[in-house]
């Protein structure tokens, strides 16, 4: 099969791609690289007029006009590769807002990608309008707003969520939806609010590129190495706050015990490296099942501080604590389950060869791109 994946975010696609090639397709992939991550791409569209001076004048131009420069320059570059991007069996999107333009570019971009390929395929890893609105409506159990939902940060630290509820942005779902054959989620965060909708394909696991990710045995002498790396763009959404507010306790406490490492805001290829030595890692708090990160982490066999809800060990038939550290909104709590591997080491490298026995089984990348093609194929629809 000729295919093209569309967009980047966590480094999904970038497996995907490794792994369909492993299997005999071609692979074309286009994204904007997701800032000052750099995930590589066979088609860059650079994301110019952010920094300094130009970045005010793009301010101002938005504020008289209502147009993002950066937007329409994706947009232009997007077109000038336009024979690029025809004649494709399969069109994936990584998202609704693949290429983070405006609405109305995303729209004139995605419309050409259905009018010149055969099939296109949406792809729920991350926010988009309907994983929105239910965080919206079911506040019943803490999510990425919990902080929005209780006032305890201001509306504008969550604008880049909400954003997907905005008429625009709905606009551009309803396009979306018009066009592609189905949807499929990457996880149980994305699962749960789709599970009823007619669109919906089923899930599919995060795809982990196995053979480039080896699993690193800790050597733990002295003291416990704990990793928390920070995005500040995400720092309410991933629950950060109760980690640092963990660390402080921890420090203060069992300095003697641990040593920390933080990392803030770096390009994926040094960021993936910059945990190896580490024995603990800590991912996020406000989510029912592991990210991309998480499980780059459980690859390694480091023991990842993260989601791991009572409906991710259901689905996958595992006991708590078996192959990562379910990681709840109480400080405390996360202190208490340290303080546990503290006093039981060997805890650490039971639970970290079972991370990576779980990614070899779960989200091998060879395995998880058939089921992509299965479904892409109309042959099989993906277990819930």
């Amino acid at each position: 099969m000729k295919i093209l994946l569309v967009g980047e975010y966590s480094r999904l696609h970038n497996s995907l791609k490794e792994g369909l090639l492993a299997l005999g397709h071609e692979v074309t992939l286009i994204s904007t690289g997701d800032h000052f991550k750099g995930y590589p791409s066979d088609i860059l569209l650079k994301r110019p007029f952010n920094t300094g001076l130009l970045r005010k004048m793009k301010i101002g131009i938005y504020r008289i006009f209502g147009t993002d420069i950066t937007s329409l320059s994706v947009k232009y570059q997007f077109f000038k590769n336009k024979e690029r991007l025809k004649g494709f069996d399969v069109v994936q999107l990584i998202n609704e807002s693949p290429f983070d333009a405006m609405p109305r570019h995303e729209i004139v971009m995605i419309r050409f990608l259905k009018a010149h390929n055969n099939s296109l395929f949406l792809l729920s890893c991350g926010n988009d309008y309907l994983q929105v609105q239910y965080l919206l409506k079911n506040t019943n159990k803490y999510s990425i707003l919990k902080e929005y939902l209780s006032n305890e940060v201001p509306a504008q630290v969550y604008e880049y969520v909400l954003k997907y509820v905005t008429p625009s942005f709905q606009q551009l779902h309803e396009c979306v939806f018009k066009h592609i054959e189905g949807v499929i989620a990457s996880d149980l965060d994305y699962h749960i609010p789709l599970k009823d909708h007619p669109n919906y394909l089923g899930l599919i696991p995060n795809p982990i590129n196995t053979d480039t990710i080896t699993p690193i045995e800790p050597e733990i002498h002295e003291k416990i190495i704990i990793f928390l790396g920070i995005n500040r763009k995400n720092y309410h959404t991933k629950g950060i706050k109760y980690f640092e507010e963990a660390i402080a306790i921890l420090e203060q406490n069992y300095g003697d015990e641990i040593q920390i490492s933080i990392a803030e805001n770096l390009p994926y290829n040094v960021y993936i490296n910059t945990y190896n030595k580490a024995h603990i890692v800590f991912d996020q708090v406000l989510s029912m099942d592991q990210g991309y990160n998480a499980l780059e982490a459980m690859a390694k066999g480091k023991v990842v501080f993260t989601g791991a809800e009572d409906e991710f060990l259901t689905k996958y038939n595992l006991q708590e604590d078996e192959v990562c550290i379910n990681a709840l909104p109480d400080a405390e709590a996360i202190v208490s389950k340290v303080i546990y591997l503290l006093n039981n080491k060997n805890k650490i490298k039971e639970i970290g060869n079972n991370a990576r026995l779980f990614i070899e089984r779960e989200h091998d990348y060879k395995t998880i791109s058939k089921r992509f093609v299965a479904i892409w194929k109309n042959e099989v629809t993906p277990k819930g």
